[in-house]
């Protein structure tokens, strides 16, 4: 096979919408290639356009000007001939869920035409290749999150593709998952005849992958081998240590203007450096340079692209805890009918203390998270939530609380002021106080331009800025956070800790589920869980030190997270 013949071929395309009676630019004269054996990574902020590109380039949508040629079809005469013939897998994969793993394989295959006679042999390949072999008779709803991620990716692959197309397809699966789901794809591409373009909002994937681009508000901003973004950030690299946890470190470093980036990471906080500035001497605080990485370049290169770029995190330190207790949790346990989902765990969170809950999907965080909301009962145990028992009063529980689901509970249809409005009504507050709270979200999440317009038609992290600012019209003492950043770029998550931090420093205790595991370096307690039980517990040191091995010395939490679970359940099938 030619490897130099492109398999997707994209030249000067554009695409526009009209939204409101206005018309806006999806994609503005884009252009790259994709070849076989290789695997080319889209990235850019909420609403660059990475999603309407991988529909223009599935044959979903025409190109308003430029060409787009898959395996060999032209997308304006033969839209029908790539969708036929191309893999793609959106970002929410139409599985079925009242059918089993095996017939949404069936269903795909006829879809697809896959003669009768090739099933049994491709089937095997793709449960062998996804590890889903003894899940083939489980109805899809049933599934955790990496399982159904994982059976999407092989329903796409039914009818063996030589371009396959996948829209973000990690978001919100845990890390075993996710490294399952790149092994795959990385073994697909390394058979040679198949081309990968991939969306995704995980930097460090953007590193396996062959070729990058990096696009915003439509255009291609940058594009070329990830090496080759790293190259540029040479020398500008550091981590900084000191006697302080690392937000207390974070919070100095940004309020320097020599630097362009701070993450929390590890026992310390790893910085970038802008363009021509000295690395200046702060008091306390030591510097050791480090290899640059893809991610440097990114929010370099989306920093300065950005009209209203981020804040930074606040110059605050963490609160210390206070000897309130905020959560206490005793023997909890819940069935779903013979199924013991969480089984007798145990937890103490402090008021002012940012508590991460952990696991991989299946794990029973949600289900945990849900019962300490109020949201679902449990079946046995204690569970009290500032002050009140969740079990006995769970309405007056939830007065005191602030939650923000993973998929935004905010009402599509209402513009950004109805649904402040709404949820200011929800949680009592009427005259001065409502006007004064919503004056407040109204300035300090900067959503005064977007004051009429419906929450459908905010960019993902605007979505998020409202949906925090509704969990914080009343001001409750504790927020409960699932999985808040899910989907978000990396700029945006950037912003939307740096509220947390505040906030924690501020005295408000926050809960976060996760699977960002950088992001678990931000909490001060943690809990792991696998198989329905806590697992592990202790701050990230702590968690990263049971991990440490030998050949391992200094694990970073992506590590302890995966070698702790794949251990445990290891054991738990051996026991079985």
């Amino acid at each position: 096979m030619d490897t130099n013949t492109p398999l997707l071929d994209l030249q000067d395309v554009r695409k526009t919408f009209r939204a409101g009676g206005v018309r806006v630019t999806a994609v503005a004269g884009v252009s790259f290639m994709v070849r076989p054996g290789t695997i080319t990574g889209l990235l850019g902020p909420d609403g660059a356009g990475k999603t309407t590109l991988m529909r223009l380039c599935a044959g979903l949508l025409l190109p308003d000007a430029g060409r787009i040629t898959a395996l060999g079809f032209d997308s304006r005469a033969d839209a029908a001939g790539i969708q036929q013939s191309v893999g793609y897998m959106p970002q929410r994969f139409g599985l079925y869920e009242d059918l089993t793993a095996q017939e949404n394989l069936d269903l795909y295959a006829d879809l697809h035409g896959v003669p009768k006679a090739a099933r049994r042999a491709r089937y095997e390949e793709l449960l062998r290749l996804t590890g889903l072999g003894p899940f083939g008779r489980r109805l899809a709803r049933d599934l955790s999150g990496g399982m159904k991620q994982k059976l999407g990716l092989a329903c796409t692959l039914v009818h063996p593709p030589r371009l396959l197309l996948l829209d973000e397809p990690t978001v919100g699966v845990d890390p075993i998952s996710r490294r399952e789901l790149w092994l795959i794809i990385s073994a697909l591409a390394a058979r040679g005849d198949t081309g990968i373009l991939i969306s995704t909002a995980y930097l460090d994937e953007a590193e396996r992958c062959g070729h990058v681009l990096l696009v915003h508000n439509g255009e291609v901003l940058d594009q070329g081998p990830p090496a080759d973004f790293r190259a540029r950030m040479t020398g500008r690299s550091f981590f900084a240590t000191a006697a302080v946890p690392g937000r207390a470190i974070q919070a100095r470093i940004m309020s320097d203007a020599a630097f362009l980036d701070a993450v929390v990471q590890r026992d310390g906080v790893r910085v970038v450096m802008r363009a021509g500035a000295q690395l200046p001497v702060l008091p306390g605080i030591a510097f050791a340079p480090v290899p640059p990485r893809f991610e440097d370049a990114f929010v370099e290169r989306l920093r300065a692209a950005s009209p209203m770029p981020p804040a930074p995190p606040a110059a605050a330190p963490p609160a210390p805890a206070t000897s309130e207790v905020m959560v206490e949790v005793h023997d909890l346990r819940r069935f779903f009918g013979p199924f013991e989902a969480v089984r007798g765990i145990s937890l103490r969170v402090e008021g002012g203390r940012i508590f991460g809950l952990l696991g991989a999907n299946g794990a029973g965080k949600t289900t945990t998270f849900r019962m300490l909301c109020g949201l679902l009962p449990p079946s046995s145990g204690t569970l009290t939530v500032a002050g009140i028992d969740v079990r006995a009063a769970p309405a007056m529980a939830r007065a005191r609380m602030g939650y923000m689901s993973q998929k935004f509970s905010l009402y599509g249809d209402l513009s950004v002021a109805q649904n402040l409005a709404f949820f200011a009504a929800a949680y009592g507050l009427r005259g001065a106080r409502r006007a004064e709270r919503l004056r407040w979200a109204s300035d300090a999440f900067e959503l005064a331009p977007f004051w009429n317009t419906n929450a459908n038609d905010l960019a993902l992290g605007f979505k998020q800025r409202l949906a925090l600012s509704c969990a914080l019209i009343h001001e409750p003492k504790i927020l409960f956070l699932d999985e808040p950043t899910s989907g978000v770029d990396p700029l945006a998550r950037r912003e939307f800790w740096g509220r947390i931090n505040a906030l924690a420093a501020e005295g408000v205790t926050i809960m976060v589920t996760t699977h960002f595991m950088e992001e678990a370096e931000y909490c001060d307690d943690l809990v792991l869980m696998s198989l329905g039980s806590i697992l592990a517990a202790g701050t990230p040191a702590e968690i990263r030190a049971r991990a440490r091995t030998p050949e391992r010395p200094d694990p970073t939490m992506d590590d302890a997270f995966v070698a702790l679970i794949e251990a445990h359940e290891a054991q738990a099938r051996r026991a079985s």
